[in-house]
């Protein structure tokens, strides 16, 4: 099985990045909810929401393309941008990548 790394840094100030353990055909999601990091999944993890919408700083061509589905939600998602994926869909083929976490507190206390 290939491991790679995924870095994620977060847009709120208080939340230093992290350097972590991926395996191919594992996605961001995944590695976050395994490792204590908050990133909401509304649907469970099965691109039914945009909550896990996340920035791809590096390493784009390391995860799955991104499905018409997918990008559907990331429409609906906050401030995307070019480089916006769902954490569900962000499953490793091949690489390191690292994404950042877009502020999760809009999504607190419910």
């Amino acid at each position: 099985m290939d491991i790679f790394k995924v870095k994620i840094s977060f847009e709120e100030p208080d939340h230093a990045p992290v350097e972590l353990p991926i395996a191919a055909g594992e996605s961001v999601l995944d590695v976050c909810l395994e490792n204590g990091i908050e990133l909401q999944h509304n649907c469970g993890g099965v691109c039914g929401c945009s909550t896990c919408h996340v920035y791809v700083t590096k390493g784009m061509d390391n995860i799955q393309e991104i499905s018409d589905k997918e990008e559907d939600f990331i429409d609906r998602a906050v401030n995307p941008r070019i480089t916006s994926r769902l954490g569900c869909q962000c499953v490793i083929i091949d690489g390191d990548i690292e994404v950042r976490i877009p502020d999760q507190s809009a999504f607190m206390g419910h």
